[in-house]
């Protein structure tokens, strides 16, 4: 009921937020799928919306080209690594607490999509669209990395010294994320996911100068 002087509401309800990014996670998940089995170059847009059952329309009102379509998966490794840093607490060293903590993609909702996250980054070795993409996502990251950063160094935000750190914490993560989807390559297994958490936390240990528990020589 619409009250007095008010034209009644016409088309589709508005999309709630929580609704659009179900939408776009869902559409991710089969752009995965048709990237893996045909390439991005010869995957078009129609085909993504077709196999999520959208509109070709409804697809670029989601995303704004059709690598960005990975987005929504990769970006719950990337929230994964932000939400970590940002539960560190203090007293205890940062590499400490991600190898005691630390649980990579825990935001994906589900095994199915870990290993979708997993397949992405390992196309984005010869797709430089998605490579493309990813690395913005973890270029995004280094703002949560450096506010964290400034606050337990006493600088601003927008230091060097802190800039540095927060790129060179987003390095360590790529590249242990590559290793950990090329290792994934046959399937996922706790013992790589482990070493993962291992190699991630001996690495960031290393660049900030925190003493490590591992014998001499032990890099994994």
């Amino acid at each position: 009921m619409t009250g007095a002087g008010e034209a009644p509401r016409r088309g589709r309800p508005p999309v709630s937020d929580r609704q659009r990014q179900r939408r776009r996670l869902d559409v991710s998940r089969h752009a995965v799928r048709l990237f893996a089995e045909h390439g991005v170059a010869t995957t078009t847009g129609e085909q993504i919306a077709r196999a999520a059952g959208i509109s070709e329309r409804t697809l670029w009102r989601l995303f704004r080209s059709k690598d960005s379509c990975v987005e929504p998966l990769l970006t719950t490794m990337v929230d994964a690594f932000q939400a970590a840093v940002r539960a560190w607490p203090r007293g205890v060293a940062l590499a400490e607490h991600l190898r005691t903590t630390y649980t990579p993609l825990i935001g994906a909702p589900s095994a199915s999509d870990v290993d979708a996250v997993l397949q992405v980054v390992r196309m984005t070795r010869y797709e430089p669209a998605l490579r493309a993409t990813y690395l913005m996502l973890q270029e995004r990251a280094e703002a949560t990395l450096a506010e964290v950063l400034a606050e337990r160094l006493g600088e601003d935000r927008d230091s060097l010294a802190v800039q540095v750190r927060a790129a060179t914490l987003g390095a360590v993560l790529r590249v242990a994320t590559d290793r950990l989807a090329r290792a994934a390559g046959a399937g996922l297994t706790r013992d790589a996911l482990d070493e993962h958490r291992e190699q991630l936390a001996d690495a960031i240990g290393r660049i900030t100068d925190e003493p490590s528990d591992r014998p001499a020589g032990d890099a994994r």
